[in-house]
């Protein structure tokens, strides 16, 4: 058996094929990166004569497409961490970078932890994942144009007192724009005029986008909601980036991934763990959101802590606890969603014809 490690580019695809039982490399070819380099990297892996599987660097923006061209021909394929390859490739005899070298050890690194994630086919959760991530792209977008706009507003001296966070409102942005329009036309009023109208599109997009990532955060997980904390686009978040829960082997694997489970730093008598900085920032990031809502305002997480802190721990080694707690609790919750999904597609696949059953 072999393992096909792929450092996957834009135009190009290279891939490293090392024998599972020696470590050995065997072959190593790189082909382009359009629809039919698939097809000559099938064949190519055919002709090296035993079964293999592929392990992918985990650069979505590059190898989604090969991935899925892959895992619609019956492949099976396991993202490595980019992190994890190149942490192969720093503890390598010799030194160096190119394809080859790193596409040997994304192969090395699957070789080394054999419970990586696999891949599957997308479904709604890479919808949410894009619509989410467009709609921050546009947050992001509006804050720009705001913070110039308030800086042209302070140097117009329009006399309107503007508080914090009201530029996303319409009747503020109707009430800015008419007090510009009564200035002196200048260039400055002009492009004033135009940023609180490009403000003001931004918002309908972003709410509009936020209806529509509310219904598929629904239909996916809606159980994710019933945690305290959780609010639709946090669910969001946490079903886009995960990218279907099944693919982890267990809820220590997704909690190592998310990176709230700690990591082990003990030597001789010395037995300890010490904060994770490794995992996905995105989900550790949201879960981190929800444990502050939850150590603020629910009574069973504010119980958790306090028993916490009376055990030696500061405030901030409680609140990793209480985050490591809430991955379980998402861990559970979106394995229970996912099998009352699929529960109710087999329901569905398999209810009777209501005109048969007559008949």
């Amino acid at each position: 058996m072999i393992v096909i490690g792929i450092d996957p580019h834009m135009k190009t695809h290279t891939a490293v094929a090392l024998d599972i039982a020696t470590g050995r490399k065997i072959a190593e070819r790189t082909v382009a990166g359009d629809t039919y380099a698939v097809e000559t990297l099938l064949s190519w892996a055919r002709g090296l004569g035993s079964e293999s599987y592929f392990a992918i660097e985990d650069c979505r923006h590059v190898s989604a497409r090969l991935e899925r061209h892959l895992l619609g021909r019956g492949q099976r394929v396991v993202r490595v961490p980019p992190k994890l390859m190149a942490g192969t490739r720093r503890s390598a005899r010799a030194y160096g970078k190119s394809d080859g070298i790193d596409a040997e050890c994304v192969a090395r690194a699957a070789l080394r932890e054999p419970d990586l994630p696999q891949a599957c086919l997308s479904g709604l959760e890479r919808d949410v994942r894009l619509l989410v991530d467009h709609r921050h792209d546009l947050v992001q977008e509006r804050t720009r144009i705001q913070e110039r706009l308030r800086w042209n507003v302070h140097d117009l001296d329009v006399g309107l007192d503007l508080p914090l966070r009201v530029l996303d409102r319409y009747v503020w942005l109707d009430r800015l724009e008419g007090t510009l329009l009564g200035l002196p036309e200048t260039t400055l009023r002009r492009i004033a005029t135009e940023q609180v109208g490009r403000c003001r599109d931004l918002t309908r997009q972003i709410r509009s986008l936020k209806r529509e990532i509310d219904v598929l955060t629904r239909k996916l997980a809606q159980e994710l909601l019933a945690i305290p904390g959780c609010s639709t686009l946090s669910a969001a978040c946490l079903i886009g980036q995960t990218a279907g829960v099944s693919r982890f082997s267990s809820e220590a694997a997704f909690a190592m991934h998310v990176g709230t489970a700690p990591l082990p730093v003990s030597s001789g008598k010395s037995d300890r763990h010490r904060l994770n900085r490794t995992g996905n920032r995105r989900l550790n990031s949201t879960i981190h959101m929800i444990a502050i809502t939850q150590a603020r305002m629910h009574p069973p997480a504010i119980a958790y802590m306090e028993r916490k802190r009376a055990e030696g721990m500061s405030n901030r080694e409680a609140l990793r606890c209480l985050k490591r707690y809430i991955s379980r609790t998402v861990y559970k919750t979106m394995v229970q969603a996912e099998k009352a999904r699929a529960d109710s597609v087999v329901e569905v696949d398999f209810a009777p014809d209501p005109i048969a059953a007559a008949g």
